[in-house]
């Protein structure tokens, strides 16, 4: 099958009716998009079309593209992706991306979730209580990347070099790695492509390209999610995060030993 073909098969799945054939006013940008997204890059990998679908909507969640974020999770939901792991994979992207971004990405998912006759709110998700939330927070961060965070922050005044972790922890894990509707290497495998997306996050690439691998993701996979992520962010920051994990990844990694304890 050549790419226009794939493309067309591709596109059909995820959309509905066929990619552009020559209308409107910019025909041939939308054919150079469509073959390279949907007859090269949707083709390369080992991603599946739902995986693929998550990673393209936190992606467009991180950059604010919210037009092509409601298209794909349409899109998504074509392809088997459910209403809840939809929300939760934009709802992960809160300790990234900052919190009015992740309420407007939130509101044009449910324009489609109503368009489609959804019924919201959806059910709840949450685990964690007030009282244990950094603990849970804690036991779901230790496996993936340890104490670095601590021992990065430790020489702050010590206020800030208590705080920040506990924040990371209990926000950044205990309140969103916790929830139901998507398992943690899904959650993994989201955060490295929003990191990807957003740019200038450079030191933070291999760590959670580590933490993909420690929750179960292969070095193929990591690979793959770059690619997933280039047609949306643009060549200079696959790169980077080409440049970033290359030769430093493992065949497979542990969950690290301090989570045990």
């Amino acid at each position: 099958m050549d790419r226009i073909d794939a493309c067309r098969k591709q596109y059909h799945a995820l959309f509905g009716g066929e990619p552009n054939q020559g209308e409107g006013s910019d025909p041939e940008l939308l054919q150079i998009l469509q073959r390279f997204i949907f007859g090269e890059v949707s083709q390369t990998g080992s991603l599946t079309e739902q995986q693929r679908e998550l990673i393209t909507c936190v992606v467009l969640a991180a950059l604010q593209t919210l037009p092509q974020l409601k298209a794909h999770a349409a899109a998504a939901l074509n392809t088997g992706v459910t209403p809840l792991q939809l929300r939760e994979a934009v709802y992960g992207c809160m300790p990234y991306i900052g919190c009015p971004k992740t309420l407007n990405a939130t509101a044009a998912v449910n324009e489609v979730f109503t368009a489609k006759h959804i019924a919201l709110p959806l059910e709840p998700a949450g685990t964690v209580s007030e009282e244990d939330r950094l603990e849970k927070g804690k036991a779901a961060q230790m496996p993936l990347y340890g104490d670095e965070i601590v021992q990065a922050l430790a020489d702050l005044p010590e206020e800030y070099a208590r705080k920040l972790p506990e924040f990371l922890s209990a926000y950044g894990f205990g309140d969103f790695h916790t929830r139901r509707g998507l398992d943690e290497k899904t959650r993994s495998r989201l955060e490295f492509a929003v990191l990807i997306a957003l740019g200038g996050c450079d030191t933070q690439l291999l760590p959670h390209a580590l933490g993909c691998l420690r929750s179960g993701s292969s070095r193929d996979d990591v690979y793959a999610i770059i690619l997933q992520v280039l047609p949306y962010a643009g060549f200079p920051r696959a790169l980077n995060a080409v440049y970033a994990v290359k030769g430093k990844l493992p065949e497979t990694a542990e969950p690290l030993k301090e989570a045990r304890k």
